[in-house]
């Protein structure tokens, strides 16, 4: 397989935008983030598919549906601010990068943090900070934040997070274990918060649960 932009464009309009994911700015950003460079080595083959791979230490790059169906869910500007919780290799910090004016990205596992860096260094971004800490606690010396992705699975909705979210504000987590999880929309209003299910899924859990 040819890794290089055709194929990633390819990826984006047969498994994005072939299925329900039709926001412009979102597709964009992704033909515009080469998913391969964000994948192992050993998985180079499967650059392409539409499905996770695992980036070591237990966790992995969500599939290329996921990423693009939960960047379109938060509706994010260009003004906004993005606390991303589980940044990983960095594929999802960099679609949030190309959307956002400011990425602040938060991984429990340094090393994982080490290659974001790195792979984001091959893109023309900037737009980011990196944080090693517990995700659930958030970074609440750069709150309060426009939207927060949560790209790990939690059986709660951690109230640190919520905390750090702007009244009007959009937050989509993975609520639940196993193969009992829901993507969660949250929207936060002056009498608290608002709650919609919005499809099946399974990620990895939230380390710190």
């Amino acid at each position: 397989m040819r890794h290089d932009a055709d194929n990633n464009v390819e990826m984006i309009e047969e498994q994005v935008l072939g299925r329900d994911v039709k926001d412009e700015n979102v597709i964009e950003a992704m033909k515009s983030v080469d998913r391969a460079h964000f994948v192992d080595s050993r998985y180079q083959h499967l650059s392409y598919a539409d499905r996770p791979l695992p980036i070591g230490h237990n966790q992995t790059i969500s599939q290329p549906y996921i990423v693009g169906f939960m960047t379109e869910k938060l509706d994010i500007q260009k003004d906004h601010k993005v606390l991303e919780i589980g940044s990983g290799c960095g594929y999802q910090t960099a679609v949030l990068c190309k959307l956002a004016q400011k990425v602040f990205a938060i991984d429990i596992v340094s090393e994982l943090i080490e290659k974001a860096r790195k792979n984001l260094k091959q893109l023309d971004v900037d737009n980011y900070e990196f944080k090693c800490g517990n995700g659930r606690k958030g970074w609440q010396e750069k709150s309060p934040f426009d939207r927060i992705l949560i790209a790990a699975a939690s059986s709660d909705y951690p109230q640190d997070l919520i905390d750090q979210l702007k009244i009007g504000g959009k937050m989509i987590i993975p609520h639940g274990h196993g193969f009992g999880q829901n993507l969660v929309l949250i929207t936060k209003t002056e009498q608290g918060i608002d709650k919609e299910r919005i499809l099946s899924v399974r990620f990895v859990p939230l380390v710190g649960e």
